[in-house]
Protein backbone atom coordinates (compact mmCIF):
# COMPACT_ATOMS: atom_id res chain seq x y z
CA UNK A 1 0.00 0.00 0.00
CA UNK A 2 1.53 3.30 -1.00
CA UNK A 3 1.81 6.36 1.17
CA UNK A 4 -0.82 7.97 -1.07
CA UNK A 5 -3.20 5.10 -0.33
CA UNK A 6 -2.54 5.45 3.38
CA UNK A 7 -3.35 9.14 2.96
CA UNK A 8 -6.73 8.21 1.46
CA UNK A 9 -7.40 5.80 4.32
CA UNK A 10 -6.79 8.49 6.92
CA UNK A 11 -9.14 10.87 5.09
CA UNK A 12 -11.76 8.16 4.86
CA UNK A 13 -11.51 7.57 8.61
CA UNK A 14 -11.98 11.23 9.44
CA UNK A 15 -14.86 11.68 7.00
CA UNK A 16 -16.74 8.64 8.26
CA UNK A 17 -16.39 9.66 11.88
CA UNK A 18 -17.28 13.27 11.19
CA UNK A 19 -20.43 12.23 9.38
CA UNK A 20 -21.41 9.98 12.26
CA UNK A 21 -21.16 12.83 14.71
CA UNK A 22 -23.27 15.05 12.45
CA UNK A 23 -26.27 12.79 12.10
CA UNK A 24 -27.11 12.84 15.80
CA UNK A 25 -27.29 16.62 15.93
CA UNK A 26 -28.85 17.42 12.57
CA UNK A 27 -31.14 14.56 11.60
CA UNK A 28 -32.55 14.03 15.07
CA UNK A 29 -33.83 17.57 15.08
CA UNK A 30 -35.79 17.20 11.84
CA UNK A 31 -36.69 13.54 11.35
CA UNK A 32 -39.74 12.95 13.61
CA UNK A 33 -42.20 15.21 11.81
CA UNK A 34 -40.99 15.80 8.27
CA UNK A 35 -42.15 13.82 5.25
CA UNK A 36 -42.75 10.55 7.02
CA UNK A 37 -43.42 7.47 4.91
CA UNK A 38 -46.67 5.50 5.30
CA UNK A 39 -46.82 3.44 8.48
CA UNK A 40 -44.98 0.16 8.12
CA UNK A 41 -46.21 -3.25 9.22
CA UNK A 42 -44.95 -4.68 12.54
CA UNK A 43 -41.42 -5.98 12.08
CA UNK A 44 -41.01 -4.06 8.82
CA UNK A 45 -38.37 -1.31 8.95
CA UNK A 46 -39.54 2.10 7.83
CA UNK A 47 -36.79 3.71 5.73
CA UNK A 48 -36.22 7.25 4.52
CA UNK A 49 -33.36 9.12 2.86
CA UNK A 50 -32.43 12.40 4.56
CA UNK A 51 -29.64 14.95 4.45
CA UNK A 52 -28.08 15.89 7.77
CA UNK A 53 -27.23 19.36 6.50
CA UNK A 54 -28.49 21.60 3.71
CA UNK A 55 -24.94 22.55 2.77
CA UNK A 56 -21.45 21.07 3.10
CA UNK A 57 -17.99 22.49 2.55
CA UNK A 58 -15.39 20.19 0.99
CA UNK A 59 -11.71 21.12 0.92
CA UNK A 60 -9.57 20.46 -2.12
CA UNK A 61 -5.98 20.41 -1.01
CA UNK A 62 -3.12 21.56 -3.16
CA UNK A 63 -1.47 18.69 -4.99
CA UNK A 64 -4.44 16.32 -4.70
CA UNK A 65 -6.25 14.91 -7.71
CA UNK A 66 -9.77 15.66 -6.52
CA UNK A 67 -12.24 15.67 -3.65
CA UNK A 68 -14.29 13.02 -1.88
CA UNK A 69 -18.04 13.53 -1.90
CA UNK A 70 -19.15 12.81 1.63
CA UNK A 71 -22.46 14.66 1.41
CA UNK A 72 -23.86 13.73 4.81
CA UNK A 73 -26.89 11.81 3.53
CA UNK A 74 -28.36 9.07 5.70
CA UNK A 75 -30.88 6.27 5.56
CA UNK A 76 -33.07 6.56 8.65
CA UNK A 77 -34.55 3.39 10.13
CA UNK A 78 -37.70 3.25 12.24
CA UNK A 79 -40.39 0.80 13.40
CA UNK A 80 -37.96 -2.17 13.29
CA UNK A 81 -34.24 -2.78 12.69
CA UNK A 82 -32.89 -3.03 9.17
CA UNK A 83 -30.94 -6.29 9.15
CA UNK A 84 -29.37 -8.58 6.56
CA UNK A 85 -27.63 -11.94 6.68
CA UNK A 86 -25.22 -12.43 3.78
CA UNK A 87 -23.56 -15.80 3.20
CA UNK A 88 -22.06 -18.20 0.70
CA UNK A 89 -21.74 -21.94 1.25
CA UNK A 90 -18.36 -22.11 -0.47
CA UNK A 91 -16.31 -20.26 -3.05
CA UNK A 92 -18.13 -22.28 -5.69
CA UNK A 93 -21.47 -20.77 -4.66
CA UNK A 94 -23.03 -17.39 -5.31
CA UNK A 95 -23.66 -15.02 -2.41
CA UNK A 96 -27.13 -15.27 -0.86
CA UNK A 97 -28.54 -12.22 0.93
CA UNK A 98 -31.55 -12.36 3.24
CA UNK A 99 -33.38 -9.58 5.01
CA UNK A 100 -34.13 -10.48 8.63
CA UNK A 101 -37.48 -9.14 9.87
CA UNK A 102 -37.96 -8.98 13.65
CA UNK A 103 -41.35 -8.45 15.31
CA UNK A 104 -40.75 -9.06 18.98
CA UNK A 105 -39.80 -12.73 19.30
CA UNK A 106 -41.12 -13.51 15.82
CA UNK A 107 -38.37 -13.66 13.19
CA UNK A 108 -38.97 -14.11 9.46
CA UNK A 109 -36.63 -13.92 6.48
CA UNK A 110 -36.96 -12.48 3.00
CA UNK A 111 -34.52 -13.43 0.24
CA UNK A 112 -33.16 -10.54 -1.78
CA UNK A 113 -33.20 -11.04 -5.57
CA UNK A 114 -30.52 -13.46 -6.75
CA UNK A 115 -27.42 -11.66 -8.00
CA UNK A 116 -28.33 -8.34 -6.39
CA UNK A 117 -25.56 -8.59 -3.79
CA UNK A 118 -22.25 -9.44 -5.44
CA UNK A 119 -19.85 -9.14 -2.49
CA UNK A 120 -19.87 -8.37 1.22
CA UNK A 121 -19.23 -4.62 0.92
CA UNK A 122 -22.92 -3.68 0.96
CA UNK A 123 -25.87 -3.06 -1.36
CA UNK A 124 -24.41 -2.06 -4.75
CA UNK A 125 -25.65 1.00 -6.67
CA UNK A 126 -27.92 1.91 -3.76
CA UNK A 127 -27.61 5.69 -3.94
CA UNK A 128 -27.50 7.83 -7.06
CA UNK A 129 -25.73 11.20 -7.01
CA UNK A 130 -25.95 14.00 -9.57
CA UNK A 131 -23.81 17.11 -9.20
CA UNK A 132 -24.50 20.32 -11.12
CA UNK A 133 -22.51 23.53 -11.24
CA UNK A 134 -23.77 27.08 -10.71
CA UNK A 135 -25.13 27.22 -14.28
CA UNK A 136 -27.17 24.06 -13.79
CA UNK A 137 -24.90 21.88 -15.97
CA UNK A 138 -24.40 18.32 -14.69
CA UNK A 139 -20.68 17.85 -14.02
CA UNK A 140 -20.70 14.34 -12.54
CA UNK A 141 -23.08 11.48 -11.99
CA UNK A 142 -22.40 8.34 -9.99
CA UNK A 143 -23.88 5.56 -7.91
CA UNK A 144 -22.54 4.10 -4.70
CA UNK A 145 -22.65 1.05 -2.47
CA UNK A 146 -24.49 1.34 0.84
CA UNK A 147 -23.00 -0.48 3.80
CA UNK A 148 -25.63 -0.57 6.58
CA UNK A 149 -22.76 -0.96 9.06
CA UNK A 150 -21.38 2.38 7.98
CA UNK A 151 -20.88 5.33 10.34
CA UNK A 152 -24.20 5.86 12.07
CA UNK A 153 -25.95 7.65 14.89
CA UNK A 154 -29.17 7.80 16.91
CA UNK A 155 -32.23 9.75 15.79
CA UNK A 156 -34.03 10.00 19.13
CA UNK A 157 -33.23 9.75 22.83
CA UNK A 158 -35.43 6.65 23.16
CA UNK A 159 -33.49 4.74 20.49
CA UNK A 160 -31.12 1.96 21.63
CA UNK A 161 -28.09 3.53 23.27
CA UNK A 162 -25.63 1.42 21.29
CA UNK A 163 -25.71 -0.60 18.10
CA UNK A 164 -25.12 -4.33 18.44
CA UNK A 165 -24.40 -4.70 14.72
CA UNK A 166 -20.83 -4.87 13.34
CA UNK A 167 -19.08 -1.60 12.61
CA UNK A 168 -18.04 -2.20 9.02
CA UNK A 169 -18.72 -4.35 5.95
CA UNK A 170 -15.98 -6.87 5.12
CA UNK A 171 -13.69 -6.31 2.16
CA UNK A 172 -11.60 -9.49 2.39
CA UNK A 173 -12.12 -11.30 -0.95
CA UNK A 174 -12.53 -14.64 0.84
CA UNK A 175 -15.18 -13.53 3.33
CA UNK A 176 -17.76 -16.28 3.94
CA UNK A 177 -20.53 -14.58 5.91
CA UNK A 178 -21.56 -11.19 7.20
CA UNK A 179 -24.30 -9.46 9.15
CA UNK A 180 -25.36 -5.93 8.20
CA UNK A 181 -27.70 -3.85 10.30
CA UNK A 182 -29.03 -0.51 11.48
CA UNK A 183 -30.86 -0.29 14.80
CA UNK A 184 -34.41 1.00 15.01
CA UNK A 185 -34.25 4.73 15.66
CA UNK A 186 -30.82 5.03 14.06
CA UNK A 187 -29.50 6.30 10.71
CA UNK A 188 -26.56 5.09 8.63
CA UNK A 189 -24.43 7.16 6.28
CA UNK A 190 -25.21 6.51 2.59
CA UNK A 191 -22.71 8.86 0.95
CA UNK A 192 -21.36 7.44 -2.29
CA UNK A 193 -17.65 7.97 -1.69
CA UNK A 194 -15.16 6.00 -3.75
CA UNK A 195 -11.83 6.67 -2.09
CA UNK A 196 -9.86 5.26 -5.00
CA UNK A 197 -11.60 7.62 -7.43
CA UNK A 198 -11.66 11.21 -6.19
CA UNK A 199 -13.92 13.57 -8.13
CA UNK A 200 -12.08 16.27 -10.06
CA UNK A 201 -14.02 19.38 -9.03
CA UNK A 202 -12.62 22.87 -9.22
CA UNK A 203 -13.24 25.32 -6.41
CA UNK A 204 -16.77 26.70 -6.65
CA UNK A 205 -20.43 26.17 -5.82
CA UNK A 206 -22.38 23.04 -6.77
CA UNK A 207 -25.71 21.37 -6.07
CA UNK A 208 -25.84 17.66 -5.26
CA UNK A 209 -29.04 15.67 -5.67
CA UNK A 210 -29.05 12.29 -3.94
CA UNK A 211 -31.68 9.59 -4.24
CA UNK A 212 -32.14 5.87 -3.58
CA UNK A 213 -32.16 3.74 -6.73
CA UNK A 214 -35.65 2.66 -7.84
CA UNK A 215 -34.95 -1.06 -7.46
CA UNK A 216 -34.26 -0.52 -3.75
CA UNK A 217 -37.18 1.86 -3.29
CA UNK A 218 -39.45 -0.84 -4.67
CA UNK A 219 -37.77 -3.62 -2.69
CA UNK A 220 -37.85 -1.91 0.71
CA UNK A 221 -40.75 0.54 0.32
CA UNK A 222 -38.57 3.66 0.51
CA UNK A 223 -40.29 6.95 -0.42
CA UNK A 224 -39.15 8.61 -3.64
CA UNK A 225 -37.49 11.48 -1.79
CA UNK A 226 -34.49 13.34 -3.13
CA UNK A 227 -31.97 14.99 -0.82
CA UNK A 228 -30.55 18.26 -2.12
CA UNK A 229 -27.26 19.51 -0.69
CA UNK A 230 -25.39 22.70 -1.57
CA UNK A 231 -21.71 21.89 -2.00
CA UNK A 232 -18.88 24.39 -1.70
CA UNK A 233 -15.49 23.18 -2.90
CA UNK A 234 -12.80 25.23 -1.23
CA UNK A 235 -9.13 25.31 -2.23
CA UNK A 236 -6.60 24.78 0.52
CA UNK A 237 -2.84 25.14 0.26
CA UNK A 238 -0.04 23.52 2.18
CA UNK A 239 -1.89 20.28 2.87
CA UNK A 240 -2.41 17.27 0.69
CA UNK A 241 -0.03 14.38 0.98
CA UNK A 242 2.39 16.48 3.01
CA UNK A 243 -0.21 17.31 5.60
CA UNK A 244 -1.27 13.72 6.16
CA UNK A 245 1.53 11.31 6.91
CA UNK A 246 1.03 7.63 6.49
CA UNK A 247 0.64 5.67 9.74
CA UNK A 248 3.99 4.05 9.13
CA UNK A 249 5.91 7.27 8.63
CA UNK A 250 4.12 8.83 11.57
CA UNK A 251 5.27 6.04 13.83
CA UNK A 252 8.72 5.40 12.39
CA UNK A 253 9.95 8.74 11.10
CA UNK A 254 13.55 8.58 9.95
CA UNK A 255 13.31 4.97 8.85
CA UNK A 256 10.58 4.86 6.22
CA UNK A 257 9.60 8.48 5.77
CA UNK A 258 13.03 9.35 4.36
CA UNK A 259 13.56 6.25 2.26
CA UNK A 260 12.72 6.47 -1.45
CA UNK A 261 9.97 4.01 -2.30
CA UNK A 262 9.50 3.15 1.36
CA UNK A 263 6.16 2.07 2.79
CA UNK A 264 5.45 0.54 -0.63
CA UNK A 265 2.94 -2.02 0.55
CA UNK A 266 0.92 -2.47 3.68
CA UNK A 267 -2.07 -4.73 3.86
CA UNK A 268 -5.20 -4.67 6.04
CA UNK A 269 -3.11 -4.88 9.20
CA UNK A 270 -0.22 -2.81 7.89
CA UNK A 271 1.93 -5.83 7.04
CA UNK A 272 2.75 -6.26 10.71
CA UNK A 273 3.33 -2.62 11.42
CA UNK A 274 1.45 -1.32 14.44
CA UNK A 275 -0.79 1.69 14.00
CA UNK A 276 1.15 4.13 16.17
CA UNK A 277 -0.49 5.95 19.05
CA UNK A 278 0.53 9.18 17.28
CA UNK A 279 -1.95 8.50 14.47
CA UNK A 280 -4.23 11.32 15.60
CA UNK A 281 -1.47 13.90 15.07
CA UNK A 282 -1.68 13.23 11.33
CA UNK A 283 -5.05 15.00 11.29
CA UNK A 284 -4.39 17.50 14.03
CA UNK A 285 -3.45 20.29 11.64
CA UNK A 286 -6.89 20.13 10.05
CA UNK A 287 -8.77 20.17 13.29
CA UNK A 288 -10.05 16.64 12.74
CA UNK A 289 -8.22 14.78 15.49
CA UNK A 290 -11.26 14.84 17.76
CA UNK A 291 -13.10 12.59 15.30
CA UNK A 292 -10.65 9.73 15.70
CA UNK A 293 -11.37 6.58 17.66
CA UNK A 294 -14.35 4.35 18.33
CA UNK A 295 -17.27 5.62 20.34
CA UNK A 296 -20.96 5.04 20.87
CA UNK A 297 -22.63 5.15 17.48
CA UNK A 298 -19.54 5.91 15.45
CA UNK A 299 -16.20 4.54 14.35
CA UNK A 300 -13.42 5.91 12.21
CA UNK A 301 -11.92 2.54 11.39
CA UNK A 302 -8.73 3.00 13.41
CA UNK A 303 -9.95 0.66 16.13
CA UNK A 304 -7.04 1.36 18.46
CA UNK A 305 -7.79 -0.88 21.42
CA UNK A 306 -6.17 -0.94 24.85
CA UNK A 307 -3.90 -3.90 25.42
CA UNK A 308 -5.61 -7.07 26.54
CA UNK A 309 -4.60 -8.01 30.07
CA UNK A 310 -3.23 -11.44 30.76
CA UNK A 311 -3.92 -13.15 34.07
CA UNK A 312 -1.83 -11.75 36.88
CA UNK A 313 0.24 -14.91 37.19
CA UNK A 314 0.87 -18.19 35.47
CA UNK A 315 -1.91 -20.72 35.98
CA UNK A 316 -1.46 -23.08 38.89
CA UNK A 317 -2.53 -26.64 39.37
CA UNK A 318 -2.45 -29.44 36.85
CA UNK A 319 -2.83 -28.45 33.23
CA UNK A 320 -5.66 -30.08 31.37
CA UNK A 321 -8.41 -29.69 28.80
CA UNK A 322 -11.81 -30.82 30.12
CA UNK A 323 -13.81 -33.14 27.90
CA UNK A 324 -16.34 -31.45 25.63
CA UNK A 325 -15.08 -27.95 26.45
CA UNK A 326 -15.67 -25.48 23.58
CA UNK A 327 -12.53 -24.91 21.50
CA UNK A 328 -11.53 -22.65 18.62
CA UNK A 329 -11.37 -23.91 15.05
CA UNK A 330 -8.51 -22.32 13.11
CA UNK A 331 -8.86 -22.26 9.32
CA UNK A 332 -6.69 -20.80 6.57
CA UNK A 333 -7.95 -18.67 3.71
CA UNK A 334 -6.29 -18.89 0.28
CA UNK A 335 -3.49 -16.38 -0.25
CA UNK A 336 -4.33 -13.23 -2.25
CA UNK A 337 -2.84 -9.85 -3.17
CA UNK A 338 -0.03 -11.80 -4.84
CA UNK A 339 2.67 -9.74 -6.56
CA UNK A 340 6.32 -9.77 -7.55
CA UNK A 341 8.44 -7.14 -5.78
CA UNK A 342 12.09 -6.25 -6.25
CA UNK A 343 13.20 -5.69 -2.69
CA UNK A 344 11.64 -3.36 -0.17
CA UNK A 345 11.37 -2.81 3.58
CA UNK A 346 14.80 -4.32 4.17
CA UNK A 347 14.89 -7.05 1.53
CA UNK A 348 17.93 -7.29 -0.73
CA UNK A 349 17.57 -4.86 -3.67
CA UNK A 350 17.66 -6.41 -7.10
CA UNK A 351 16.20 -9.75 -6.09
CA UNK A 352 12.76 -11.05 -6.99
CA UNK A 353 10.29 -11.64 -4.18
CA UNK A 354 6.85 -13.23 -4.26
CA UNK A 355 4.69 -11.22 -1.86
CA UNK A 356 1.17 -12.06 -0.73
CA UNK A 357 -1.50 -11.64 1.94
CA UNK A 358 -2.70 -14.53 4.09
CA UNK A 359 -5.35 -14.95 6.75
CA UNK A 360 -6.03 -17.50 9.48
CA UNK A 361 -9.47 -17.20 11.05
CA UNK A 362 -11.40 -18.75 13.90
CA UNK A 363 -14.65 -20.57 13.04
CA UNK A 364 -15.33 -21.23 16.73
CA UNK A 365 -17.34 -21.97 18.70
CA UNK A 366 -14.82 -20.61 21.24
CA UNK A 367 -12.24 -17.82 21.02
CA UNK A 368 -8.54 -18.57 20.91
CA UNK A 369 -7.12 -17.10 24.12
CA UNK A 370 -3.35 -17.28 24.70
CA UNK A 371 -1.48 -15.76 27.64
CA UNK A 372 2.26 -15.23 27.72
CA UNK A 373 4.27 -14.93 30.96
CA UNK A 374 7.85 -13.75 31.16
CA UNK A 375 10.48 -14.70 33.65
CA UNK A 376 12.50 -11.63 34.72
CA UNK A 377 15.22 -11.02 32.16
CA UNK A 378 14.10 -13.83 29.86
CA UNK A 379 13.92 -13.37 26.11
CA UNK A 380 10.85 -15.61 25.72
CA UNK A 381 7.47 -15.82 27.39
CA UNK A 382 5.87 -19.14 28.29
CA UNK A 383 2.47 -19.38 26.58
CA UNK A 384 -0.74 -21.04 27.73
CA UNK A 385 -4.04 -21.60 25.96
CA UNK A 386 -7.17 -21.10 28.08
CA UNK A 387 -10.57 -22.78 27.88
CA UNK A 388 -13.94 -21.52 29.07
CA UNK A 389 -17.36 -23.04 29.63
CA UNK A 390 -20.61 -21.70 28.14
CA UNK A 391 -20.86 -19.16 30.97
CA UNK A 392 -17.40 -17.74 30.34
CA UNK A 393 -15.79 -19.39 33.36
CA UNK A 394 -12.21 -20.57 32.88
CA UNK A 395 -12.23 -24.35 33.20
CA UNK A 396 -8.84 -25.40 31.87
CA UNK A 397 -5.51 -24.47 30.37
CA UNK A 398 -2.62 -26.11 28.57
CA UNK A 399 0.94 -25.07 27.60
CA UNK A 400 1.05 -23.66 24.06
CA UNK A 401 4.70 -22.92 23.27
CA UNK A 402 6.26 -19.49 23.62
CA UNK A 403 6.07 -15.83 22.69
CA UNK A 404 9.09 -13.93 21.42
CA UNK A 405 9.85 -10.22 21.17
CA UNK A 406 10.39 -9.04 17.59
CA UNK A 407 12.54 -5.88 17.63
CA UNK A 408 12.41 -5.17 13.89
CA UNK A 409 11.05 -1.86 12.65
CA UNK A 410 7.38 -2.33 11.85
CA UNK A 411 7.02 -5.23 14.28
CA UNK A 412 8.12 -4.27 17.81
CA UNK A 413 5.71 -6.45 19.72
CA UNK A 414 5.38 -9.97 21.11
CA UNK A 415 4.80 -12.75 18.59
CA UNK A 416 3.08 -15.99 19.47
CA UNK A 417 5.21 -18.71 17.88
CA UNK A 418 3.92 -21.56 15.71
CA UNK A 419 0.59 -19.92 14.93
CA UNK A 420 0.89 -20.35 11.17
CA UNK A 421 3.43 -21.19 8.48
CA UNK A 422 3.82 -20.39 4.80
CA UNK A 423 5.46 -22.61 2.22
CA UNK A 424 5.96 -22.37 -1.52
CA UNK A 425 5.43 -25.87 -2.90
CA UNK A 426 6.42 -27.45 -6.19
CA UNK A 427 3.78 -28.14 -8.85
CA UNK A 428 3.28 -31.71 -7.63
CA UNK A 429 3.07 -30.35 -4.05
CA UNK A 430 5.70 -32.81 -2.83
CA UNK A 431 8.63 -30.42 -2.39
CA UNK A 432 8.99 -27.29 -0.31
CA UNK A 433 10.97 -24.73 -2.27
CA UNK A 434 10.58 -21.79 0.14
CA UNK A 435 9.17 -21.25 3.65
CA UNK A 436 7.91 -18.28 5.66
CA UNK A 437 7.41 -17.01 9.18
CA UNK A 438 5.58 -18.85 11.93
CA UNK A 439 5.34 -16.25 14.70
CA UNK A 440 2.51 -13.73 14.95
CA UNK A 441 0.93 -11.06 17.06
CA UNK A 442 -2.74 -12.00 17.02
CA UNK A 443 -5.37 -9.40 16.17
CA UNK A 444 -8.91 -9.52 14.79
CA UNK A 445 -8.26 -7.65 11.56
CA UNK A 446 -10.95 -9.18 9.30
CA UNK A 447 -14.59 -10.19 9.77
CA UNK A 448 -14.46 -13.49 7.87
CA UNK A 449 -17.76 -15.05 8.93
CA UNK A 450 -20.01 -13.38 11.47
CA UNK A 451 -22.76 -15.94 10.92
CA UNK A 452 -20.99 -18.82 12.68
CA UNK A 453 -22.03 -19.86 16.18
CA UNK A 454 -20.84 -17.49 18.93
CA UNK A 455 -19.35 -14.99 16.47
CA UNK A 456 -18.29 -11.81 18.24
CA UNK A 457 -19.51 -8.83 16.21
CA UNK A 458 -17.48 -6.41 18.32
CA UNK A 459 -14.03 -7.96 18.78
CA UNK A 460 -11.85 -6.09 21.22
CA UNK A 461 -8.30 -6.22 19.90
CA UNK A 462 -8.67 -5.18 16.27
CA UNK A 463 -5.43 -3.22 16.15
CA UNK A 464 -1.75 -4.02 16.76
CA UNK A 465 -0.68 -0.77 18.34
CA UNK A 466 -1.24 -1.93 21.90
CA UNK A 467 -2.78 -5.39 21.70
CA UNK A 468 0.54 -7.24 21.56
CA UNK A 469 2.56 -5.75 24.37
CA UNK A 470 5.64 -3.60 24.76
CA UNK A 471 9.28 -4.60 25.06
CA UNK A 472 9.12 -4.29 28.84
CA UNK A 473 5.86 -6.25 29.19
CA UNK A 474 5.93 -9.04 31.74
CA UNK A 475 2.73 -10.67 30.46
CA UNK A 476 0.65 -10.48 27.28
CA UNK A 477 -2.77 -11.75 26.24
CA UNK A 478 -3.52 -12.36 22.56
CA UNK A 479 -7.00 -13.30 21.32
CA UNK A 480 -8.52 -14.39 18.03
CA UNK A 481 -12.29 -14.05 18.37
CA UNK A 482 -14.90 -16.29 16.81
CA UNK A 483 -15.76 -15.20 13.27
CA UNK A 484 -12.67 -13.03 12.85
CA UNK A 485 -9.39 -13.64 11.07
CA UNK A 486 -5.91 -12.22 11.24
CA UNK A 487 -4.41 -11.01 7.96
CA UNK A 488 -0.66 -10.76 7.50
CA UNK A 489 0.63 -9.10 4.37
CA UNK A 490 3.91 -10.76 3.53
CA UNK A 491 5.92 -7.87 2.15
CA UNK A 492 8.47 -7.63 4.94
CA UNK A 493 11.95 -9.21 5.25
CA UNK A 494 11.74 -12.93 5.89
CA UNK A 495 8.04 -13.08 5.03
CA UNK A 496 7.86 -12.87 1.23
CA UNK A 497 9.43 -15.70 -0.77
CA UNK A 498 12.76 -15.04 -2.49
CA UNK A 499 12.13 -16.49 -5.95
CA UNK A 500 15.35 -15.23 -7.52
CA UNK A 501 16.69 -18.02 -9.70
CA UNK A 502 13.59 -20.17 -9.21
CA UNK A 503 12.57 -21.78 -12.55
CA UNK A 504 9.45 -20.51 -14.24
CA UNK A 505 6.45 -22.73 -13.77
CA UNK A 506 3.55 -23.58 -11.49
CA UNK A 507 3.79 -23.48 -7.70
CA UNK A 508 1.43 -23.41 -4.73
CA UNK A 509 1.41 -21.01 -1.80
CA UNK A 510 0.49 -23.06 1.27
CA UNK A 511 -0.96 -21.33 4.32
CA UNK A 512 -1.12 -23.63 7.35
CA UNK A 513 -2.64 -22.78 10.71
CA UNK A 514 -1.29 -24.31 13.91
CA UNK A 515 1.54 -26.11 12.08
CA UNK A 516 2.98 -27.81 15.18
CA UNK A 517 -0.48 -28.73 16.55
CA UNK A 518 0.34 -26.99 19.82
CA UNK A 519 -3.08 -25.37 19.99
CA UNK A 520 -6.16 -27.34 20.94
CA UNK A 521 -8.87 -27.11 18.26
CA UNK A 522 -12.21 -28.62 17.36
CA UNK A 523 -10.85 -29.76 13.99
CA UNK A 524 -7.26 -30.12 12.76
CA UNK A 525 -8.21 -31.29 9.25
CA UNK A 526 -9.13 -27.85 7.82
CA UNK A 527 -5.94 -25.94 8.67
CA UNK A 528 -4.34 -25.87 5.22
CA UNK A 529 -5.16 -23.83 2.12
CA UNK A 530 -3.34 -23.82 -1.22
CA UNK A 531 -3.22 -21.06 -3.88
CA UNK A 532 -1.90 -21.84 -7.33
CA UNK A 533 0.54 -19.38 -8.92
CA UNK A 534 2.55 -19.41 -12.13
CA UNK A 535 5.95 -17.69 -12.28
CA UNK A 536 7.24 -16.31 -15.58
CA UNK A 537 9.48 -13.61 -17.00
CA UNK A 538 13.21 -13.19 -16.55
CA UNK A 539 15.41 -12.35 -13.58
CA UNK A 540 14.73 -8.78 -12.51
CA UNK A 541 11.49 -8.77 -14.49
CA UNK A 542 9.64 -11.75 -13.10
CA UNK A 543 5.88 -12.07 -13.48
CA UNK A 544 3.22 -13.99 -11.62
CA UNK A 545 -0.24 -15.05 -12.78
CA UNK A 546 -2.87 -16.25 -10.33
CA UNK A 547 -5.98 -18.16 -11.45
CA UNK A 548 -9.28 -17.67 -9.58
CA UNK A 549 -10.37 -19.83 -6.69
CA UNK A 550 -13.66 -21.11 -8.06
CA UNK A 551 -15.80 -17.93 -8.34
CA UNK A 552 -13.33 -15.70 -6.48
CA UNK A 553 -11.01 -13.80 -8.80
CA UNK A 554 -8.69 -12.17 -6.29
CA UNK A 555 -5.10 -12.39 -7.50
Amino acid sequence: MTSQHNHRQLKRAALAAGAALTVVAAVAATAPGAGAAPAAKPGQPQLKLVAASKAVVIDRWEGESGVYLDLGTYLTVDNAPLEFKVTRKSYKDQIVAQQILRDGKKVTTKNLPAGLVKDFKGLPDFVEVSLTDASGKEVTKSSGTFCPNNASGRLRPDAPATSHYPQSCPTNPFTLGSVWGVEQGWAANTSAVDYDKPVDLAAGEYTAKVSVAKKYRDLFGIPNDQATVKVTVREQKGGGGQGLRSPQSAGHAGHEANTPGAAHHYGPRGADAPTPPALSHALEARGQAHHLGDGKGHTDGSRIAPGLRANAAKPTGKAGVPANVPKPDLRSLPAWDIQITDGEDGDVPGKDYLAFSANVWNAGPAPLVVDGFRKPGAELMDSYQYFYDANGKQVGYTPAGTMEWDPRIGHEHWHFTDFASYRLLSEDRTKEVRSGKEAFCLANTDAVDYTVKNANWHPYNTDLSTACGQQNSISVREVLDVGSGDTYTQYRPGQSFDVTGLPNGTYYIEVKANPANRLQETDLKNNVSLRKVTLGGTEGARTVSVPPVDLINAP
